[in-house]
């Protein structure tokens, strides 16, 4: 094709974006270590170019070389000192070279080169390809680079982009018959080592063995291409698995739990699906939900298909394949197709399965994922009721028998006490305060096991758990809990009248922040402890909404006092010999913000200080 040279596109020179100009800074003068992560980066990048224009070429045949093979060839020049990168995919216009090579998401490229800092001499593998800057790591190791691109549409002409890594770069007219891009990689004196077939070999060994396309290297192809997840999973090494976790998301730690499934029925059906070690991925970007690539008979139709499985599972990472998904429609038809459908439950179904065999075979290694994931399980109690039977039986949690063991709910129901009907739990605001809690105290005096519930998710939680296997879980904060046994009664240290002009001074202080004052039947070492006579669910809630910051406002509860704890009796003599004593005042404000910070529902506690240091001084005798 010729082109009037009076009218063509002239080569002209631009400036980068000074956000570019920071990160190019960044990445070649401060990243040390990992360089040979440029070249993944430019193979992802062209494998994304091949996955376009197949997806493209679904539902458009009026492309640039519908024919072409999709693949991406390496040439390396050792001589010259170059490393030429080339593809079919969906390639470039002028336009789109500007707008891709010539510019960063603003918020992006502040976010890398925040994250540099924070990591002085960071691995370049735990930073680069997190923040949209894949591209740019070819300036690690070269001095100059030079993009040649054409674009998939039939009239679109090649183009030319060329930089040296400073503030500017140039586009241009250029010469490219096929559709595809070609990346010219001018290597550093001290990169040169990337101009060796045997180094370039490894490096895709290690970084891009599962690409979805060939690599070609002259006429030998140099990735296995053939997806992990196509084959039986009896032909996978624990290597490969793991090879393939670090090629999906970057994370250097090795995943805790791989799910390698392939059915016919029934859906066809392959997959391999990851559980990290842990919720946070990576040093640097603190991702903790997992991204599920779908693919079509190997055609990549998603990025990230969070319909695949229930929200509670979204720190999964891994990929879906399946011939049954059709591939000439839109994707938000197959996001609602029926076999979508299938897929979503055969999964779901068999990750329940496999996260309850490893709590069966492996209590340490289920300990871990709980620790990392437990609060993802608590959601799916409360959201997934189809799939509660599962989810039950891999809930985990302290009690105040099991010591620093996690028990599950048919070992709590194992140990219930004669008479027993009910799971007891108890909430707080941390463990510490849950085993400390005074309405543990008629619990501890019979044995009876409760569940300490510390963690922001357990109020949802409850929602969906209001009884496990015929017994109902019951709050021991509420007002009358008959227990079975007996045990003996403490020993009253004041009389009926002196408690009644306490309780009567104690209302008068607290006003309507109580419903009532009354002598406990239950406290035996705590002198003082809140309870309710609400429906249960409405309080955690409450409690949801507090801890999350938000306006909550405090229903009154009933103040319970201890008439044979000495601090209680103590008080009662004192408003006996002065009504208004001071120091009652404030050790009845304390009493009562205890019992709320216990509990976590304390929505000020730096307001207890002055009185905290009255208090001290009132105890030191201070004058």
């Amino acid at each position: 094709m010729t082109t009037d040279q009076s009218t063509a596109p002239q080569s002209e020179a631009l400036t980068f974006k000074a956000e570019v100009q920071q990160v190019l800074h960044i990445l070649a003068h401060s990243l040390y270590t990992d360089r040979e992560i440029f070249l993944r980066e430019l193979i992802s990048n062209a494998s994304d170019a091949l996955n376009r224009v197949q997806f493209e070429m679904l539902t458009n045949r009026d492309v640039r070389d519908p024919d072409a093979e999709l693949a991406i060839w390496l040439e390396a020049d050792p001589e010259q000192g170059t490393l030429t990168i080339r593809d079919t995919g969906i390639g470039m216009t002028r336009e789109e070279l500007i707008e891709h090579l010539g510019t960063i998401a603003q918020s992006s490229a502040r976010a890398f080169v925040e994250r540099t800092r924070e990591a002085h001499k960071a691995s370049a593998s735990e930073i680069i390809g997190q923040f949209g800057v894949g591209f740019y790591s070819v300036f690690m190791v070269a001095d100059k680079v030079t993009v040649i691109s054409r674009s998939y549409r039939p009239e679109a002409e090649a183009a030319r982009w060329e930089s040296t890594g400073d503030e500017r770069y140039t586009v241009g007219p250029a010469e490219r018959e096929g559709r595809g891009t070609t990346i010219i990689v001018h290597l550093k004196d001290d990169a040169k080592e990337f101009a060796q077939s045997w180094r370039l070999e490894q490096i895709i060994k290690r970084h891009s063995d599962f690409v979805a396309f060939p690599i070609y290297m002259g006429e030998r192809q140099l990735n296995q291409q053939k997806a992990l997840w196509r084959r039986a999973p009896r032909e996978v090494e624990a290597e490969q698995y793991h090879n393939l976790y670090r090629q999906l998301t970057l994370d250097s730690d090795e995943p805790l739990l791989h799910l390698h499934l392939s059915t016919d029925v029934p859906v066809d059906l392959h997959s391999i699906l990851f559980v990290p070690a842990k919720r946070e991925r990576g040093l640097i970007e603190r991702r903790i939900e997992g991204k599920i690539k779908l693919y079509s008979r190997k055609v990549l139709i998603l990025e990230d298909a969070k319909e695949l499985l229930p929200s509670y599972f979204r720190f999964i990472e891994g990929v879906v394949d399946s011939e049954d998904l059709p591939l000439n429609v839109s994707r938000e038809s197959v996001q609602s197709s029926p076999v979508m459908q299938r897929i979503r439950k055969t999964l779901t179904s068999r990750l329940h399965r496999e996260l309850n065999e490893l709590a069966e075979r492996d209590a340490a290694k289920f300990a871990a994922f709980w620790k990392e994931f437990g609060v993802f399980i608590k959601e799916g109690v409360a959201t997934d009721y189809e799939s509660r039977s599962d989810l039950l039986k891999l809930l985990r949690f302290n009690t105040t028998r099991g010591g620093d063991d996690l028990v599950t709910l048919g070992q709590y129901k194992s140990r219930i006490v004669d008479g027993q009907q009910e799971i007891y739990y108890v909430m707080a605001s941390s463990l510490e305060a849950a085993r400390t809690s005074p309405h543990l105290d008629p619990f501890t005096a019979r044995n009876i096991e409760v569940l300490l519930l510390h963690d922001l998710m357990d109020g949802f939680m409850l929602s969906g758990l209001r009884e496990y296997e015929g017994l109902k879980l019951r709050n021991i904060d509420e007002a009358d809990i008959e227990l079975p046994g007996v045990v003996e009664a403490t020993t009253p240290q004041i009389s009926d009248e002196q408690f009644a002009r306490l309780a009567e001074r104690a209302a008068a202080v607290l006003g309507e922040r109580i419903k009532q004052v009354r002598a406990s039947r239950v406290l035996r070492d705590s002198p003082a402890r809140l309870v309710s006579d609400e429906e249960a669910m409405g309080r955690e809630m409450q409690r949801i909404q507090q801890l999350l910051g938000r306006e909550a406002e405090q229903a009154p509860r009933i103040l319970e006092l201890n008439p044979g704890h000495g601090l209680v009796a103590a008080l009662a003599r004192r408003v006996e010999a002065n009504a208004e004593d001071p120091v009652v005042t404030a050790a009845l404000e304390q009493l009562y913000d205890n019992a709320l910070l216990i509990e976590g529902l304390h929505q000020n506690p730096a307001a207890m200080v002055p009185r905290l240091l009255a208090l001290i001084e009132a105890a030191a005798r201070v004058e």
